[in-house]
């Protein structure tokens, strides 16, 4: 990468907007790139959203999405880089969502890949999918009303599709994240957060999560058996669905896709956080586990055993948490400048709540 490219990564929007018409005039020769705009979006990611005017009078919706430049990352691997080890980069989500959408997956279609040496960083351009994409509005506005109904059902047709994708066409970048390295992973996460804060910071001593703790050994001793292994999307839930009235038209957000056991995406959509305070219905704050597990099945997906996904909802309930912890480590380390990052920090005890009542439930 040349020092102009070194230089771009700290892009303002109006340098965005430019380099991506200019790129996407080269991709669709001919056309007119208009209504560049950047979308409001996740705390990680870029999301713009551009027409492109075919010669022949065809308007095709697209997105872009980028990895910001200004993540203030000193360049350390891992957790202390402000980075999921176990996240794919943007070359490998686009492949990963051609794989799938080439599957017959609910995904937008990728139309091409930016590799990150380029001035515009890494990132990809994809089919924009219109509907609603806020989890409290689905939940709330009468036009989703019926598509509430069926979410649940459909959830489960949907994953078992994403778990049928054929291994050999998957992008060789995806990691093999079974349970055991699911929970060595969170571990080593947690520890390192607080061991931060210990060394690092005024506070000098370690942020003490005792319910984790106790999760941690609960999950140690209710662990599955060994399960299948396949596509995982790894963070299937409500906010990360392009919704219309009709229902779910697209999945979202397909970064920490990984290799593993399918029920882990079941039962993180039953995490009370991605409910969004419609705690009445356990599946995504829309609807119920038993037409979760009907759909599954009935679209092919294996038997589902109710107490492997309160296992799995359990994981899930403690792996949203240490992100949260993370999140708040990322400005206070210095690594972004971010109030969006500090308030989901302050929700890692509200799993701690969560988190014994589900281990209770169990018993």
């Amino acid at each position: 990468m040349n020092d102009d490219q070194v230089a771009n990564q700290m892009l303002d929007d109006a340098q965005v907007a430019a380099l991506l018409a200019e790129e996407a005039s080269q991709h669709f020769p001919g056309a007119k790139v208009e209504n560049v705009e950047k979308m409001s979006g996740g705390a990680s990611r870029e999301t713009w959203s551009f027409d492109v005017l075919q010669p022949e009078g065809n308007r095709l919706g697209l997105i872009l999405r980028r990895d910001p430049g200004n993540t203030g990352s000193t360049g350390e691997e891992g957790w202390r880089g402000g980075k999921t080890t176990y996240s794919l980069d943007r070359t490998t989500e686009a492949q990963l969502q051609r794989a799938v959408y080439e599957a017959g997956g609910l995904v937008a279609k990728v139309h091409f890949a930016i590799p990150k040496d380029h001035a515009l960083g890494d990132c990809y351009v994809m089919d924009r999918i219109e509907g609603e994409v806020l989890a409290p509005r689905i939940l709330r506005d009468d036009a989703y009303a019926d598509a509430r109904k069926t979410m649940a059902y459909q959830c489960g047709e949907i994953l078992a599709g994403l778990h049928a994708v054929d291994a050999a066409a998957l992008p060789s970048g995806l990691v093999q994240m079974q349970v055991q390295e699911l929970l060595a992973y969170y571990r080593e996460l947690m520890d390192g957060v607080s061991d931060f804060y210990r060394d690092e910071t005024a506070v000098a001593r370690p942020e003490y999560h005792p319910a984790f703790e106790l999760t941690f050994r609960w999950l140690q001793q209710n662990m599955p058996k060994d399960a299948p292994a396949g596509l995982v999307h790894g963070d299937f839930r409500n906010g990360n669905f392009v919704v219309g009235p009709e229902g779910i038209r697209a999945v979202l957000d397909w970064e920490i896709a990984h290799v593993g056991d399918g029920m882990e995406d079941l039962g993180w959509l039953c995490v009370r956080a991605w409910r969004f305070g419609q705690h009445q219905n356990p599946v995504g704050g829309f609807g119920q586990r038993v037409d979760l597990f009907a759909g599954y099945e009935n679209a092919g997906g294996r038997k589902v055993d109710p107490k492997v996904i309160h296992y799995w909802e359990v994981l899930g309930t403690l792996k949203w948490g240490i992100i949260c912890m993370f999140q708040a480590y990322k400005p206070i380390s210095g690594l972004v400048d971010s109030f969006e990052h500090l308030a989901i920090g302050r929700r890692a005890c509200e799993n701690e709540i969560d988190l014994l009542k589900l281990i209770e439930e169990s018993s």
